[in-house]
């Protein structure tokens, strides 16, 4: 046991030894206030975050969706646009705490949570699946990409068995890109905005270029655009109610996450309007090509085919040109970039949550953990989960997108109506970094989840009521305004400490930065003691 323990010690982040446990799980340099000079985000990084961030395989696969399952691609733009126009607006409203205060979301939690509440949140474990799921999105791109230099790595013997889901040559593209990603977390935060900044330029080059393809494809875009529906009365209304929440559910992690980025604001400005703008706007142009891609797929091969990847990997077959297969590498390889920029957000997310419960169960655990750390723990989980059975067909993706979002949006109900409604911009930053009071986050947070329970059991394959479906379909929405209202409800009948009669976006502790930066936890006035018998703080 000496020895283990020594190699422990030697793979510890650097600390105060003279912390205890609960004082390190307070406080510590991934969790304090962002310092000054880390404050780098400007405008317009914000602006090439969301336009590299909506330029993605999964975004396609959405809208392709829609398509498959009989919208015509007017009806599917209008799901895209009234999901963004849903989403968006929450995104920016959970994104100011960030930029007022300059903490990340588990400092921003913690305010409805408390800190030992918020260790047991399902973020970190969330997005270390979905880590896992753009990871395999990321393989597809590699295969096809390898397809158009090596086209004999379709010949690959296959030595895995059939119950994995997978066979030799997807894997070995699957681990290819997983290994291609680690870099990438490496890379500090303050300092990674500058990656963003390449996916914008690349990916509209090679959006376009694959859009006008299908188009001379399809000869023209006359048979492409007018594909009617085959969906008609309640049917059709409902697909789009299912695919505007798909739109909604795969902004949700963003949604939730929005205090990290907007922690590292130049200004609060530059987190709030950017955003507004560019995240939607964005998502409909990136959108709209992608419904023209799968439409066109009609077109060419008298069916929908939902992954992007798989309409572009089908330009490989009888015996393509070097022109074609250049064409095909560039594209793929685009997208190969743009799903290494999507770990970037997933790896922050699961980094900066350093008190996340999967670190719970030794005292090591705490002192092992970053940011950086942390993102390699998201990538490990994503490695053995087995991700690729959750994108076989586009009703499991779908499905998988809504169970997604029943637990991050009733979080965000919590946050929002705790920082607009209950505090009304009051922070008492100092209180975010001890043990003590109680909260009734978690009542409000279990009744989001419990609205969506039964019509989550549906989507597993078992017999429940159309009405539980309905409310399933609607699952950030009503996820989020369950929590959301039980939350306000029950600070009304027992008002939570700190609470606002008006609207003043404030610290009221008058916690701030020293001159040069640093912090000290003494100077924070922290709070620990009888740690261990008291629930979740303020």
């Amino acid at each position: 046991m000496g020895f283990v323990n020594r190699i422990i010690q030697s793979l510890e982040v650097t600390h105060n030894p003279n912390l205890t446990l609960i004082e390190q799980l307070i406080a510590n340099d991934d969790l304090l206030p962002v310092e000054p000079e880390k404050r780098t985000w400007r405008a317009y990084n914000y602006v090439a975050f969301w336009v590299a961030d909506m330029f993605n395989i999964n975004m396609w696969m959405i809208v392709s969706s829609m398509i498959q399952l009989g919208m015509s691609w007017w009806q599917a733009w209008i799901c895209v646009w009234l999901g963004q126009g849903i989403a968006t607006p929450f995104l920016v409203l959970n994104a100011r705490p960030g930029a007022i205060f300059h903490v990340t979301f588990p400092i921003v939690n913690r305010t409805s949570f408390g800190m030992f509440g918020s260790l047991c949140n399902a973020r970190a474990k969330q997005h270390s699946i979905w880590y896992g799921v753009q990871a395999s999105i990321g393989g597809s791109c590699v295969l096809v990409m390898l397809r158009a230099m090596w086209p004999s790595i379709d010949d690959l013997p296959n030595s895995m068995p059939a119950s994995s889901g997978t066979n030799t040559r997807d894997y070995l593209c699957f681990f290819l890109f997983w290994l291609i990603s680690l870099p990438v977390i490496w890379l500090p935060v303050h300092k990674v905005r500058h990656f963003f900044l390449v996916t914008p330029i690349l990916m509209p080059i090679a959006s376009m270029t694959f859009l006008i393809w299908c188009i001379v494809k399809a000869h023209g875009i006359g048979p492409i655009v007018h594909q009617s529906s085959t969906l008609h009365g309640s049917k059709l209304g409902w697909a789009m109610v299912v695919g505007t929440m798909s739109c909604v559910s795969n902004k949700v992690t963003l949604v939730t996450n929005a205090p990290d980025f907007a922690s590292r604001a130049r200004t609060p400005s530059a987190a709030l309007y950017p955003q507004l703008f560019a995240s939607p706007l964005t998502a409909s142009f990136v959108c709209l090509i992608g419904i023209l891609v799968s439409s066109s797929s009609q077109a060419i091969y008298g069916r929908a085919i939902w992954s992007p990847i798989e309409l572009l990997g089908n330009f490989l077959y009888d015996n393509p040109s070097k022109a074609t297969r250049f064409g095909v590498w560039f594209i793929s390889a685009s997208f190969v970039i743009a799903q290494v920029k999507l770990h970037v957000s997933v790896s922050f997310a699961v980094g900066c949550n350093r008190d996340a419960s999967f670190l719970d169960g030794h005292e090591h655990f705490r002192e092992l953990s970053n940011i950086r750390r942390g993102g390699y723990i998201a990538a490990t989980v994503g490695l053995v989960m087995c991700p690729w059975n959750l994108l076989k067909t586009s009703n499991e993706f779908t499905s998988y997108l809504s169970a997604y979002s029943v637990f991050l949006s009733s979080i965000a109900g919590v946050m929002v109506t705790e920082y607009y409604v209950v505090r009304k911009g009051h922070y008492n930053v100092k209180d975010l970094y001890n043990t003590r009071k109680d909260s009734w986050a978690y009542t409000a947070y279990i009744a989001g989840i419990l609205i969506n329970a039964v019509g989550f059991a549906g989507a597993t394959g078992r017999e429940v009521p159309l009405v539980a479906t309905r409310i399933y379909e609607l699952s950030f929405v009503t996820g989020f305004g369950v929590s959301a209202v039980v939350y306000w409800a029950l600070n009304r009948v027992f008002p939570v400490v700190g609470a606002a009669d008006t609207f003043e976006e404030i610290d009221v502790s008058q916690y701030e930065l020293k001159a040069n930066g640093s912090q000290d936890i003494e100077e924070m006035d922290i709070d620990t003691k009888d740690a261990g018998s008291e629930t979740a703080s303020e």
